[in-house]
């Protein structure tokens, strides 16, 4: 479902109050509240130094979509408030607000990615579901700049790590295709480049990894069918267990299957 769509059809039925406390700082528990929050008036109420011209420059960007709206508002606090005001962002009880720190993070200039993977992780490895979303959203052009080392970091200090949640950003962060963000080409055509992220995870015992790696797979099928279903093939051979299993079912959904001869 598109961003628009979800955001049409659910923000309508959030009422007065819910909004106000989301627009002061209140998390949000569901994706609806997340695309709920008016970006002005949370800036406004969390940041008040912030000056009324960069709320109004916020608040004429109201109708852009959130992933538009994520990096205006990190630009715009980093131009009025300077980088110092990225220790407050991330330690806010706003989602949206710690959202804004990874925009942040990413905007950093002369940063290596080493550096900037090392900031985005507290981050990436959130409690809130909404973080963990930007951050790697927000870091993932850098990746994708970088990707041979990006790919090199991600093996080596992300897909081993005992938290969930960082070693769902290795698999979430490089999907070939991705969900609201640009796909990575050269992912697409040669998805055995970040082998190396996800091969460790092919029996992941967290059903979020799972997810993330199906999905990364998935991805990778509508261009590259072939290589998909020779390493599915491979993972279930080499480990025939349940969480292999259900990544294999989520990675080839989308691959036609072969009708069965009736015989003669």
């Amino acid at each position: 479902m598109s961003e628009s769509r979800t955001q049409t059809r659910g923000v309508a039925g959030i009422d007065a109050l819910r909004l106000t406390q989301l627009n002061a700082g209140a998390p949000a528990a569901t994706l609806t509240e997340c695309l709920a929050v008016d970006f002005a008036a949370l800036m406004l109420s969390t940041l008040p130094g912030i000056g009324d011209d960069a709320v109004a420059e916020m608040g004429a960007a109201a109708s852009a979509g959130i992933s538009r709206r994520m990096p205006l508002a990190a630009r715009l606090i980093a131009e009025r408030l300077g980088p110092s005001a990225l220790a407050t962002l991330a330690l806010h009880p706003s989602d949206t607000v710690r959202g804004w720190a990874c925009f942040m993070i990413a905007a950093e200039k002369d940063m290596t990615l080493a550096a900037r993977l090392a900031a985005i992780r507290p981050l990436a490895d959130d409690g809130h579901f909404g973080v963990r979303e930007w951050a790697w959203i927000a870091v993932r052009p850098h990746l994708a700049s970088e990707l041979d080392r990006a790919i090199a970091l991600l093996v080596a200090e992300w897909t081993p790590d005992p938290s969930e949640r960082i070693r769902r950003f290795a698999s979430e962060a490089l999907r070939p295709r991705g969900v609201w963000c640009a796909h990575i080409a050269a992912l697409k055509k040669e998805p055995e480049r970040a082998l190396a992220v996800i091969e460790p995870l092919n029996a992941d015992p967290s059903p979020y990894v799972q997810d993330s790696v199906g999905n990364w797979l998935n991805d990778a099928a509508k261009d590259r069918p072939d290589w998909v279903q020779a390493l599915c093939d491979r993972w279930s051979v080499e480990s025939p267990v349940p969480a292999t299993a259900r990544i294999c079912r989520r990675a080839l959904r989308s691959i036609p299957t072969e009708p069965r001869s009736t015989g003669a």
